[in-house]
């Protein structure tokens, strides 16, 4: 009897196992897809507004659809999709602890030499809503960026970023730095 109660632990215990594993490996197919989706999405948007009314018009982009795009991601794809950065120009997109801790590890990361476009980091961990599945793709700055996040903003730029986000601290970035990152959290189901 006592070997047949081990042996249904272990049965059950590999099948748990083998569920969260499967569990895992959908989440990162699915937010590989949907930070792809994002990332496209956002930029031609941004693009687009870009070649119609310049930076102050992208403003209105990052202020208003980008949010949007989030939203309608995070429905589809069933968890929460964001940016955030260590500097952020609205304060909703404000890194939690794990999310500076992984940013902080990009910039290390980025220092020893790995291209910023590949700076990625996934990990299961405990919050207070039980455990979480979360993963982050880190955002090169590119030319473009510099317009809205660089250090010589347009004063037409800057006074529209100083109306919408008064505390704004996403400036002072060069090409190639780590402008922040694509983060995903989904709650593991008991």
């Amino acid at each position: 009897m006592k070997k047949l109660v081990c042996l249904s632990f272990t049965l059950l215990t590999l099948v748990s196992f083998s569920v969260v594993a499967d569990e895992q490996k959908e989440f990162q197919i699915q937010s590989k897809a949907a930070i792809k989706e994002f990332a496209s999405t956002l930029k031609g948007a941004l693009v687009s507004a870009m070649k119609s009314g310049g930076p102050t018009e992208a403003i209105q982009v990052c202020n208003q659809v980008a949010p949007a795009i989030a939203a309608t991601l995070s429905e589809k794809y069933g968890f929460e999709i964001a940016r955030t950065s260590l500097k952020v120009r609205n304060p909703d997109n404000k890194a939690d602890c794990w999310e500076r801790k992984v940013l902080n590890q990009f910039e290390k990361r980025k220092q020893a030499g790995e291209e910023v476009k590949t700076l990625t980091f996934s990990e299961t961990v405990t919050s207070d809503d039980g455990q979480e599945m979360r993963i982050m793709k880190a955002i090169p700055t590119g030319a473009v960026c510099l317009k809205c996040h660089g250090s010589n903003i347009a004063e037409p730029v800057q006074t529209s970023l100083s109306e919408l986000y008064p505390e704004d601290q996403a400036t002072g970035f060069s090409l190639g730095d780590i402008r922040g990152a694509f983060t995903i959290r989904k709650t593991i189901e008991q």
